[in-house]
């Protein structure tokens, strides 16, 4: 079994990053080399403006080379408490920019070429009690019929050919998505590079300082400066641009990944090939990769590290939650097993905008796969003056209570989540 990321092992490196001392002046300096900010370095490249992307370690390395590869469409949160807590029309906002990220994602791809698997498959959240199908089917009904026509209830019946575990029914969300997630992050960084951009690993950000209207950003390779600077660190945001670090937290998501499956196996486990997602608070998610492995995850543990020796421990965890989902195949082989962190934010939500001058996209919450993309290249048309559709400008983030950096509360949080999933 490796432990290291599928999406890593199974795609090329980036290769074009640039060598050499840092140094200069550009439009813009994008913090982070993943989705979000790859999107917006294209989207501002094509423009021509001059922009530099600073990873301080690989393009792709964090979150965006670490998920369950799904593409969903929808809310985090059931859309009636996305309406109760954002009002019907920020809800209806940000559940069409999830939409639109799909569309933007299918459309990049075949623009620029990328060869990485993309394929609209459909999701289904799957009730994994009685009680949680009456809740999707209530979600259900207020979808359908305000925002999201393209969904469709499932009886437990309605399973027989979906999913080869006993389930109480679901919801079918149909735009959902997956692809390659490596092989998209490094088709990405090509495009962003090919339409101009600079990119360059390597180069944490280790201070930054504003005067005169210009950012000054410090980095082991040399500093450089720019008129505006887009924070896109996410769960990997360092304690040197506090105000985010405090607002975002932290947590490990894990993996493991099957040896490829035989025609009769997928039959028995998920005929219908597409995204899941089970119901319960501490839940997994799982879908077929592109060489035939099933891919499932989880949270398995409420920690903030993801290292070789967490992320084995995370991973037998979620291969005993496999063998009591699927037991026709709790014997399988397990060739893949990593972690890697999820940037959460309190009450789920992500979160765009301008703080004191910067700007930023991040606090996905274990949805940033899909709409990471479309928010960077969102951002980069607000600073490009264009017509802003940003649907979260505005959004409260208050820094949450006692927290400065590590997430010292996690242990409680699972304690609770655990709780509710034996009396939900």
């Amino acid at each position: 079994m490796k432990l290291v990321s599928y999406w890593h092992d199974t795609a090329p490196a980036f290769a074009g990053g640039v060598d050499g001392p840092l140094s200069g002046h550009y439009d813009v300096a994008i913090v982070g080399g993943g989705f979000t900010g790859l999107g917006a370095a294209r989207q501002l490249a094509k423009a021509g403006a001059r922009v530099i992307v600073l990873e301080a370690g690989r393009i792709g390395s964090g979150a965006s080379g670490r998920n369950g590869g799904h593409l969903n469409n929808g809310l985090a949160h059931s859309f009636l408490a996305a309406k109760s807590a954002l009002g019907t029309e920020r809800a209806i906002a940000l559940y069409r920019a999830f939409d639109d990220s799909i569309d933007t994602l299918e459309t990049l791809i075949a623009e620029e070429g990328i060869a990485c698997d993309f394929r609209r498959a459909g999701k289904l959240k799957l009730a994994s009690k009685p009680g949680h199908f009456d809740a999707i089917a209530r979600n259900f009904e207020a979808v359908n019929r305000e925002v999201d026509p393209d969904t469709a209830l499932l009886s437990a019946a309605d399973l027989n050919g979906e999913v080869g575990s006993p389930f109480h029914g679901a919801m079918l969300s149909r735009k959902s998505a997956m692809m390659h997630m490596g092989r998209f992050v490094v088709g990405l960084a090509d495009a962003a590079q090919r339409h101009g951009a600079i990119l360059a690993e390597d180069a944490a950000v280790t201070g930054i300082t504003r005067a005169g209207g210009r950012h000054s950003l410090a980095t082991g390779r040399g500093t450089i400066t720019a008129n505006e600077v887009l924070i896109a660190t996410g769960a990997y945001t360092t304690p040197n641009f506090s105000h985010f670090r405090r607002r975002i937290i932290s947590v490990g998501s894990f993996i493991i990944a099957t040896r490829p499956l035989s025609d009769a196996e997928i039959a028995s486990v998920v005929p219908g090939n597409r995204t899941y997602v089970t119901s319960m608070n501490i839940g997994n998610y799982f879908r077929l990769s592109p060489d035939r492995r099933l891919i499932f995850g989880g949270r398995a543990r409420f920690s903030a590290t993801s290292d070789q020796r967490s992320d084995a421990k995370s991973g037998a965890i979620l291969r005993a939650s496999l063998a009591r989902i699927f037991p026709q195949i709790a014997s399988v082989d397990i060739d893949y097993c990593w972690g890697g962190l999820v940037d959460m934010t309190s009450d789920r939500y992500p979160r765009a905008g301008q703080q004191d001058g910067l700007w930023y996209a991040m606090g996905y919450s274990g949805h940033g796969a899909q709409l990471s993309t479309h928010l960077g290249m969102t951002i980069a048309d607000a600073m490009l003056g264009r017509e802003d559709r940003n649907p979260l400008k505005g959004l409260p983030w208050p820094a949450v209570p006692g927290h400065f950096g590590k997430p010292w509360f996690l242990p409680l949080v699972g304690l609770y989540y655990k709780a509710l999933d034996c009396v939900q």
